[in-house]
């Protein structure tokens, strides 16, 4: 069966990720965090995300939650400086694919990532990615978040795959197991030398 789209993750494979423990590593930093700061933050972060990340509650709440609880020196335009000063593009990302296969109209392009809604789309604009793809599937959209079966199964419901027709690209092995069980064809990523290598066997020119 011929694919007919191919889904990106994007933190991992394309960009570097949105918020992860490098980032906020960079984040800590730029606003002068201490380590019991730090240590608060980690502490509320995690039940705070998951709602943020499934686009329950947007950005404000969520750094109201972790980083405004108490008065602090910097203002919230201050904190999403800092959030949006730690994006950039992957070392060793796939991008050059991603431009090629564009390029080819060979498939559709669509999105299948984790993100809060503020990040996507701060993302997706900074590196100029919406060209790019046809639509998308954020969690922050759907409410969910890989590796649960119900984004997969959104995605292929919205893209109007069959399964076999839909192949997902992915840095975390968990992510590509669900999209296996979903009727997806998953590529882990590591490098974008092998991914042409899979992409190729698979039938999809780049």
């Amino acid at each position: 069966m011929r694919i007919r789209t191919i889904y990106w993750d994007i933190g991992g494979v394309l960009l570097s990720n949105g918020f992860g423990h490098r980032q906020r590593a960079g984040f800590y930093a730029a606003l002068g965090l201490n380590e019991d700061d730090k240590a608060e933050f980690e502490m509320r972060r995690e039940d705070a995300n998951w709602h943020w990340e499934r686009g329950l509650i947007d950005a404000d709440e969520f750094f109201r939650r972790t980083v405004f609880f108490k008065p602090r020196a910097f203002t919230r335009a201050d904190v999403w400086s800092a959030v949006e000063h730690q994006q950039a593009l992957l070392d060793g990302s796939a991008i050059e694919i991603l431009w090629s296969l564009h390029g080819r109209r060979q498939v559709r392009q669509a999105t299948l990532n984790n993100e809060s809604r503020e990040l996507n789309h701060y993302r997706l604009n900074r590196f100029s990615l919406r060209k790019y793809f046809q639509f998308f599937i954020c969690s922050g959209y759907v409410h969910e978040m890989k590796p649960a079966a119900d984004i997969y199964r959104i995605a292929l419901e919205v893209g109007g795959d069959a399964p076999g027709e839909a192949l997902f690209i992915d840095d975390k092995a968990e992510n590509i197991h669900a999209a296996n069980e979903a009727g997806f064809i998953g590529l882990q990523f590591s490098s974008p030398a092998l991914l042409e290598e899979q992409l190729r066997a698979h039938g999809v020119e780049v």
